[in-house]
């Protein structure tokens, strides 16, 4: 968190573009799919994933957004013209609490502060996306987005802790799927 703390907001910015790129480069996603995307906690300087969703716009991909509904985290798909306000944590989030019911997604890009060589990911604690990665579709791409490139493994992994199978940095893109792709 303190190198991330330690950029400045154009720095954050330009490595989101970065990291976005090498995303839409490896992925290459296309129209009618379905995207989870993270709405970022700017202040805390996570990805911008703005881009990632005005691209999604754009190309007629499916987007939906993860909000704090009670002590559950749901599915909210969202539009051009959907209505946002800012949660107690800060958050941009839909004033919809909708449930999209929504179970397969082709890509859930995930916050994260650390992810190590694994695919194990570290975030704010909550255990709100193995909630998520549990109830998804197994065919889901679990991709996490960060500003650096992991050197070092987490060794306190839960077993409930469910790794990432991707990590998009602003430098490459590393699958942690052991070959099953």
């Amino acid at each position: 968190m303190q190198k991330r703390k330690a950029l400045s907001t154009d720095e954050a910015f330009l490595l989101s573009e970065k990291i976005f790129a090498n995303f839409i480069d490896y992925f290459n996603p296309k129209e009618c799919q379905k995207a989870h995307v993270f709405l970022p906690i700017l202040t805390k300087k996570e990805i911008d994933t703005q881009i990632f969703i005005n691209y999604f716009f754009e190309h007629n991909i499916r987007v939906f957004v993860p909000k704090v509904v009670g002590d559950e985290l749901v599915n909210i798909e969202i539009f051009e013209g959907s209505a946002f306000e800012t949660s107690q944590w800060g958050i941009s989030e839909p004033v919809s609490n909708e449930d999209s019911g929504e179970k397969y997604f082709d890509y859930v890009i995930t916050p994260l502060l650390y992810c190590d060589k694994k695919g194990n990911r570290v975030g704010y604690g909550k255990g709100f996306y193995d909630g998520l990665f549990q109830s998804i579709s197994l065919e889901t791409k679990k991709i996490g987005v960060n500003y650096f490139d992991p050197d070092e493994y987490i060794d306190d992994v839960w077993k409930n802790d469910i790794p990432l199978d991707y990590l998009v940095t602003s430098t490459e893109v590393l699958s942690f799927l052991s070959g099953l792709e």
